[in-house]
């Protein structure tokens, strides 16, 4: 998907689920971003029928913000695009995972790699810890607020 592209209709979510996830009156499925190339999971995010729709006309990640409840392009202040190179749906419809290459280094809106920078190991000690880079200082880029 390095351009816009056009997928077979039967490879659609399922967002008129009874049981889906709603914000906003949209029903939501889950969006897993993955990079592409190392496999490291950099985020979770929720998808409506326009974000679907918006990923797949752009080659662009886009989002249902649910604190904004609206539209988002993920990158779109930061820079930190996220370029959808495949996309695989899972076997009810309900969640996708985006691969994707991260433009800028970072996905998480506090400056890491990952938004899943935090690790606790389970054995054989509970050790936790940062476990991935801070690739930008979000104070310096969401000067404006968020």
């Amino acid at each position: 998907m390095n351009s816009p592209c056009t997928v077979s209709l039967d490879f659609r979510p399922d967002f008129s689920h009874p049981s889906a996830p709603q914000c906003a009156g949209r029903s939501l499925i889950a969006a897993i971003a993955q990079d592409a190339a190392s496999g490291e999971v950099l985020m979770l995010g929720w998808m409506d029928e326009e974000a679907w729709n918006a990923t797949l006309s752009t080659g662009e990640a886009h989002y249902f913000s649910r604190s904004r409840a609206k539209l988002w392009h993920k990158g779109e202040r930061s820079g930190n695009v996220q370029k959808v190179r495949a996309i695989r749906l899972d076997c009810d419809a309900d969640a996708v995972v985006l691969e994707v290459e991260q433009v800028g280094g970072a996905a998480c809106h506090e400056g890491y790699r990952s938004c899943f920078f935090r690790r606790a190991e389970l054995a054989p000690c509970a050790e936790t810890g940062i476990c991935c880079p801070r690739v930008f200082d979000p104070a310096t880029v969401y000067q404006q607020g968020k």
